[in-house]
């Protein structure tokens, strides 16, 4: 009798399970309409912020090291003669004066030039202006220079207060006489082809002068006048 050989079927709902289906890929999750994804790296973020800091430090040093060596220093008035020409007081309430100072104004900057672009004097006693204001020339002053200007100021009556010419006829019969030579203007810093903006000026020079009642001409100058300036 013949032997019969039985071939081993596999169970197709077995094969059904054996099967491998596809691994699915995560794909990238998006915000709201698409913009952009959830997850952003940071590290481009970060490299942005540290190149700003050190862009905005390199800058302050640089800026640091420009002012130590540009920063300009103040222009210096000194008052080196006087004379008085005339002197009226005997017609309350006006007074006239007519005066000389001859003025020695320095830039003590080696590397900062100054434009002065206007410039005014008066004389002053006991805070009360007893000439009329003055306008002087512009005036330029290279690096470490100076320059001597003599401006005649006054000649013309002003009104004043009964206590500012009876205090300049008692000073005058004393032979010393306290008054105040002023200037306001407007200047200007320049170094290399930068010039900076306008800055306001106001100098008073106090001064004490030998003058003695009916004299004209060069009077004395008692002490070392002091000029004070604000810019």
């Amino acid at each position: 009798m013949a032997e019969v050989q039985i071939q081993p079927q596999e169970d197709p709902t077995l094969q059904h399970h054996h099967q491998h289906f596809p691994r699915k890929v995560p794909q990238p999750r998006y915000m709201d309409k698409g913009i952009g994804y959830r997850y952003r790296p940071n590290a481009p973020k970060r490299e942005h912020c540290i190149c700003i800091t050190i862009f905005f430090l390199l800058l302050g040093i640089i800026l640091l090291i420009l002012w130590l060596a540009y920063h300009p220093s103040k222009p210096q008035f000194t008052v080196t003669s006087a004379a008085i020409y005339g002197l009226n007081t005997t017609t309350p309430p006006f007074m006239s004066i007519s005066t000389q100072f001859t003025i020695l104004i320095r830039n003590p900057n080696r590397r900062v030039s100054i434009y002065f672009d206007s410039l005014s004097a008066f004389v002053s006693y006991r805070n009360q202006p007893i000439t009329p204001h003055i306008m002087l020339p512009p005036l330029y002053l290279d690096k470490h220079s100076a320059v001597s200007m003599s401006p005649q100021i006054g000649g013309t009556p002003v009104p004043v207060s009964v206590d500012v010419s009876n205090g300049l006829a008692v000073d005058e019969s004393f032979g010393v006489v306290g008054l105040k030579l002023a200037f306001l203007g407007r200047l200007r810093w320049k170094t290399g082809d930068i010039k900076s903006s306008h800055y306001g000026l106001y100098v008073k020079c106090d001064i004490l002068l030998g003058l003695k009642k009916g004299f004209v001409g060069q009077v004395p100058l008692l002490g070392t006048p002091v000029c004070d300036v604000e810019t």
